[in-house]
């Protein structure tokens, strides 16, 4: 899934992206309010997690001219600002989720699994077709028992896929939940991803389709 990170504090947003990419997600990075607002605006994110003290732009501003554009990202708030009404401020401007700074790391990967289930409609922490299933806590695919061990790029996009079972997910989406700024993924590359994984999962009962011209869903029929 694709994260845009907003803090100024040059250790802190190393530490997380680091943590936040090896957990397999594409991550954006930015220092100061304007330019998290002027990237909120021009890319698709499924999460922002936004600190409130920036240079430029306030973090408050930033969420209040996302959800003034409608901009349905999930918003994790993570400041040093701990008082109630800040907590009451930001939930009220629509922010999904607030954490205090200092925070504990296991809490705060499991609210970014959490964001980003709900974002993707999912209640459950478990996804399961055919044979498969995907633990979202663990982010581990299971095949019949037996651990479902995949290339990076596969398994972002069989996660991204079971994530939104049944749904078609158009190219430009993949693309967008993928990569960052700093990284591409052409049409080609993702074709060929796709193929090795309807191979993979054949098998299992689980097939991969093609919405021909648009993108790749999960048959929830098998």
């Amino acid at each position: 899934m694709r994260i845009l990170l907003v803090e100024d504090n040059e250790a802190l947003a190393e530490g997380l992206a680091q943590l936040l990419t090896g957990a397999g997600h594409a991550v954006d990075r930015v220092a100061d309010g304007a330019s998290a607002e002027a990237l909120a605006a021009a890319e698709s994110f499924d999460l922002v997690i936004l600190d409130l003290n920036l240079p430029e732009m306030d973090g408050l501003s930033v969420l209040r001219a996302m959800r003034g554009r409608h901009n349905q990202a999930a918003v994790m708030i993570l400041t040093a600002r701990g008082a109630p009404e800040d907590r009451v401020r930001g939930l009220d401007l629509g922010a999904d989720d607030y954490m205090v700074k200092p925070f504990d790391i296991g809490e705060f990967e499991a609210r970014v699994r959490s964001l980003l289930r709900r974002q993707a409609g999912l209640r459950a922490a478990v996804v399961t077709v055919g044979e498969v299933t995907l633990d979202l806590a663990a982010r581990r695919f299971m095949a019949a028992g037996q651990p479902l061990d995949l290339p990076a790029r596969e398994h972002a996009l069989l996660e991204l896929l079971f994530m939104r079972a049944g749904k078609v997910v158009a190219k430009e989406a993949i693309v967008q939940s993928l990569t960052s700024l700093d990284d591409s993924l052409s049409d080609n590359a993702i074709e060929q991803y796709a193929s090795r994984l309807r191979r993979r999962l054949a098998p299992h009962g689980v097939h991969l389709r093609t919405a021909r011209g648009i993108g790749y869903y999960i048959d929830r029929g098998g």
